[in-house]
């Protein structure tokens, strides 16, 4: 079938062949429609495209089986423990759930690249040599990140917690990938890379204890002044619900040819030492003074 036939052996003022124009115009149509009727290419561009849905389906199903066995696993690791930072677990949940993301889209489309017979050898040699050259530009941020990573994974302190590490101690405000935000005792904030968190020292794990050394004069005796003691510490836990039982006088810690001295153990939460010590101080000082008052009366 020749559409132009009619064109035949005509030619225009520039010596251009119409015939021959007309027979490309022709061939052309003919390969489109070549292409748009062929039925194996349609055939693979179908099944190429049900392989994509198939991909895209079964990596939404494993990123969602990933996040129920995240979240079952946090799970029991919180009711496991008896003291729970919620938002710890909240942290860790939500970093691996990123993570597992992360790299099952990356898989995703790695692999439907491969439907369309795209080469990933250099693209992934290119991705290897691009991740390298950041690496060795950003050694200290990734440092900061992996270490980020490990203190939020391995509980090793919280949000609220009292820590110390090297020359810093305050309380923890913000647990980042990358920086960690401490506030000092006096009101200072510190900006810490968790890369630089070498060691910590945690006071927040376990109860703490309030320790008070009582200097009394070596005329007053050691049994009046421990009944004085435990008289003036009847009724603390009422006073200071932070303290865990009744404090135990434990006796004479050191002696001089002036004074002894006087020790006495509060067990109490964490991070409620120093409060428990000026408790203690202070109901002694009242228990003092009242019993100074008493005896002026009956003297008098």
């Amino acid at each position: 079938m020749r559409g132009f036939g009619y064109l035949s052996g005509e030619t225009t003022e520039d010596g251009v062949d119409l015939q021959t124009i007309a027979e490309e115009a022709e061939g052309l149509k003919d390969k489109i429609w070549g292409w748009l009727t062929n039925e194996e290419m349609w055939m693979n561009i179908l099944s190429s495209g049900i392989r994509v849905i198939i991909i895209f389906i079964l990596t939404r199903l494993v990123i969602r089986v990933v996040y129920k066995m995240i979240d079952q696993f946090l799970l029991r690791q919180e009711k496991s423990r008896i003291q729970v930072n919620s938002r710890r677990f909240v942290t860790v949940g939500e970093l691996l759930k990123n993570v597992t993301s992360v790299v099952c889209n990356f898989v995703m489309i790695l692999i439907i690249l491969s439907e369309f017979n795209f080469k990933l050898g250099p693209l992934l040699a290119g991705a290897g040599v691009l991740g390298l050259a950041i690496g060795f530009g950003a050694q200290s941020l990734v440092k900061d990140v992996i270490t980020g990573f490990f203190i939020i994974f391995e509980d090793q302190f919280a949000v609220g917690d009292v820590i110390k590490s090297g020359e810093y101690r305050g309380t923890v405000e913000m647990i980042g990938l990358r920086t960690s935000r401490v506030r000092g005792l006096n009101g200072e904030t510190y900006i810490i890379p968790n890369g630089m968190i070498t060691s910590v020292t945690n006071y927040s794990l376990s109860n703490s204890l309030a320790i008070v050394d009582l200097p009394v004069k070596n005329d007053q005796q050691v049994k009046d002044t421990i009944t004085l003691i435990q008289s003036a510490l009847t009724g603390i836990m009422d006073r200071r619900p932070e303290v865990q039982r009744t404090p135990d006088v434990l006796g004479i810690q050191s002696l001089t040819t002036s004074e002894y001295v006087v020790r006495i153990v509060a067990e109490c939460n964490p991070n409620a030492r120093e409060a428990v010590e000026r408790q203690i101080f202070t109901d002694i000082k009242q228990a003092i003074e009242a019993r100074e008052l008493g005896q002026e009366r009956a003297q008098g």
